[in-house]
């Protein structure tokens, strides 16, 4: 859930890769989300896709795995990362691609210009939002506190016992990029940041606030299914320019708009594996991964059922990426 400049501290790899996503799976192992295999393997071989810890992702990855094991005949295995560790299985072939990519211009820094283990493959078609929100009863009832200027005026209905004396502000996963520890501090407001853990609990903390009317502001994206069923109202902050966000201490900004894209391993992509084509050629809309990503989790469709559903109901965008039509 989010440039998402890294959120946390970056994880270092000493020899071998040993951090891992929000499943506990380490790199070199699978999360059991692949490995079905299709036809005839030997032209494709393994294909490595690394699955960031929100749904959007997984909608990606879904779609990815389904083509290329069925219209490829890849040997498909999908690793449960999170964003910071999946860049590191460049270098090893553990990981051949990360599918959605939130800007992180330390990352490219790192392992694109200086290990040159990974290459920008192109943009995934999805445009990209992070921000503050608040829900919808919120906006109805107190039309100003949409503005963060008005913000501290109602801190007060915003404290819960983890904040203590000031009102909560709700992030997600302590790993996604944001900035809002130091909006906080830096806008001077009243508030603390709080983790949620994971994106299914900011999710269900945003539709318990809106359906029992309870206060609540925080951290949320696009593209997202959520918003289809709870339409967020975003809160402005002070105006995006280019390099307001270059010292992650002193950021007193918006987040910027982001045009997601696609990393893959360099080694992957001179290959010549049908798959770092499917790659390539892999772009769609928000309202597409909204689609698989709804299926996900609130139709309760596997990730593979979901990704073949989409596929024989959008066939001619999978003949495009395949260089048929």
């Amino acid at each position: 859930m989010k440039n998402r400049k890294v959120r946390t501290t970056v994880l270092f790899a000493a020899v071998s890769l040993v951090l891992a996503g929000c499943s506990g799976a380490k790199v070199g192992e699978d999360s059991g989300g692949g490995d079905s295999g299709g036809g005839n393997t030997a032209e494709c071989g393994d294909f490595n896709i690394a699955v960031n810890p929100w749904v959007g992702y997984e909608a990606n990855a879904a779609v990815v795995a389904y083509v290329a094991e069925n219209d490829l005949g890849c040997n498909v295995t999908k690793k449960d990362l999170k964003e910071e560790v999946a860049w590191q299985g460049f270098g090893t072939g553990e990981v051949d691609v990360v599918l959605e990519n939130w800007g992180h211009d330390d990352l490219k820094k790192k392992y694109i210009d200086g290990q040159k283990t990974g290459v920008v493959v192109g943009p995934t078609g999805n445009q990209g939002t992070i921000g503050w929100y608040v829900p919808p009863w919120m906006a109805k009832e107190y039309p100003d506190i949409t503005d963060y200027k008005n913000l501290n005026k109602y801190a007060d209905m915003f404290r819960t016992s983890e904040s203590g004396n000031k009102g909560q502000f709700l992030d997600g996963d302590p790993s996604f990029v944001t900035n809002d520890v130091a909006l906080v501090k830096n806008l001077k407001l009243n508030f603390k940041v709080v983790f949620a853990g994971s994106e299914a609990a900011l999710i269900q903390g945003f539709r318990q606030a809106e359906k029992d009317r309870k206060p609540m502001l925080g951290y949320f994206y696009e593209p997202q299914w959520f918003m289809l069923e709870v339409p967020l109202v975003h809160v402005k902050l002070p105006d995006y320019k280019t390099g307001c966000d270059a010292d992650p201490e002193k950021v007193a900004c918006d987040y910027p708009p982001y045009e997601l894209d696609k990393i893959a391993s360099k080694k992957f992509m001179d290959s010549g594996s049908p798959a770092a084509d499917l790659v390539k050629n892999f772009e769609w809309t928000n309202d597409d991964q909204n689609l698989v990503a709804k299926y996900i989790a609130v139709d309760k469709m596997s990730p593979e059922d979901a990704g073949e559903k989409w596929v024989k109901e959008n066939q001619s965008k999978v003949d495009a990426w395949l260089g048929k039509s």
